[in-house]
């Protein structure tokens, strides 16, 4: 069998079949090849208006065949920005931030854009090194959601002050003008009271988490006003400020147990925290929900895996990612009434299980 061999921009031709490319095209390459000007494949590849569909569909074509990748640095370089967006959570393998990032990546996917994750492992200082990884790589924009130990805004703001536009969602700094997504946690909190109390529970702690978190200030906030609005004495001793970690429901109940008395049901700032504090009570033979009821926050997956189911407040993940993309494209794209320190307030709602 006789085969005809040839190389076209840096590629191997077998019998007018394209095997393996030897280097990366190029835009002059794509022009040498139809007799056109680079300016006129740069712009038809841009879809520019002034380039006729049928020189488009031409370049498109031979752009293909050529196995042409855009050179997305020089791009960058160019624009001073690449087709990137930053992404800033506490952790990956909470369910919450996970379907969060789900959200974000459908919908930076569709508009041709990919996303870079970062985790700031709560702790403030990686944060900060974080997002200055991210300026350096030209980032498009970032979407956070900060660590239970940010206590100010200041590493933020030097994005905006970079023209670097900025999303927060779920956990968010209150002072600084950027888009928010957030659910009412406040109003999620009295309708977890309510419904503890409608079932009868009276003496209720509140496990919360750290006191500078939006979340913590504005659960605490929930509480004490479902508490006040029934007529409920709210212990002092009882509200036992923690983290949001297994491990922290944990030892908060470890201080119940040091206390004179037990109250009769427990809200806890989130799912992971009432795990741990129920895990504490089978441990020392409390029975759930006959001597103590447990509400949680954010719907996890495990609160139907775990015995009693737990009963809990549903977080719009999924649904809170995509629109925070949707901000940040807003704002990328210069539509300012769209996405000026605007938030946004998804709805939540009462899952109810075994648990109370």
């Amino acid at each position: 069998m006789l085969l005809k061999l040839q190389t076209i921009a840096g590629t191997i031709v077998i019998n007018n079949k394209w095997i393996l490319n030897l280097k990366n095209s190029t835009i002059k390459d794509i022009a040498n090849e139809i007799n056109v000007s680079s300016s006129t494949v740069s712009r038809a590849l841009s879809d520019h208006p002034d380039i006729s569909e049928k020189t488009k569909t031409l370049v498109k074509k031979v752009a293909e065949e050529f196995n042409y990748n855009p050179n997305l640095i020089a791009q960058s370089l160019k624009s001073q920005r690449t087709k990137t967006i930053g992404v800033v959570v506490p952790e990956i393998d909470h369910i919450f931030f996970s379907a969060a990032i789900s959200g974000i990546e459908e919908v930076a996917y569709r508009a041709g854009y990919t996303i870079m994750v970062c985790r700031s492992n709560e702790d403030v200082n990686r944060e900060i090194l974080n997002l200055d990884s991210l300026l350096a790589n030209r980032v498009a924009g970032v979407i956070a959601s900060i660590s239970q130990t940010t206590k100010d805004g200041a590493h933020f703001q030097k994005l905006i002050n970079n023209n670097v536009p900025v999303v927060f969602f779920d956990r968010v700094i209150e002072d600084i003008d950027a888009c928010k997504v957030i659910i009412n946690d406040k109003k999620s909190a009295i309708n977890a009271v309510n419904h503890l109390i409608e079932k009868g529970y009276s003496k209720i702690a509140h496990f919360t988490g750290p006191k500078e978190l939006n979340v913590s200030k504005h659960r605490l906030a929930g509480f004490r006003e479902a508490m006040a609005k029934n007529n409920l004495k709210v212990n002092e001793d009882w509200i036992i400020v923690g983290g949001l970690h297994e491990k922290d429901g944990y030892s908060a109940f470890e201080k119940l147990l040091e206390l004179p008395e037990l109250p009769d049901a427990i809200f806890a700032i989130n799912d992971p925290n009432a795990v741990g504090a129920m895990k504490k009570m089978r441990e020392v033979g409390i029975k759930i929900p006959d001597d103590i009821a447990i509400i949680g926050f954010s719907n996890n997956p495990v609160c139907e895996i775990i015995i009693p189911n737990l009963t809990t407040i549903h977080q719009p993940a999924y649904e809170m990612g995509k629109k925070s993309t949707e901000l940040m494209f807003d704002s990328i794209s210069g539509n300012k009434n769209s996405c000026n320190n605007k938030t946004i307030v998804l709805d939540s709602h009462l899952v109810v299980r075994d648990s109370c």
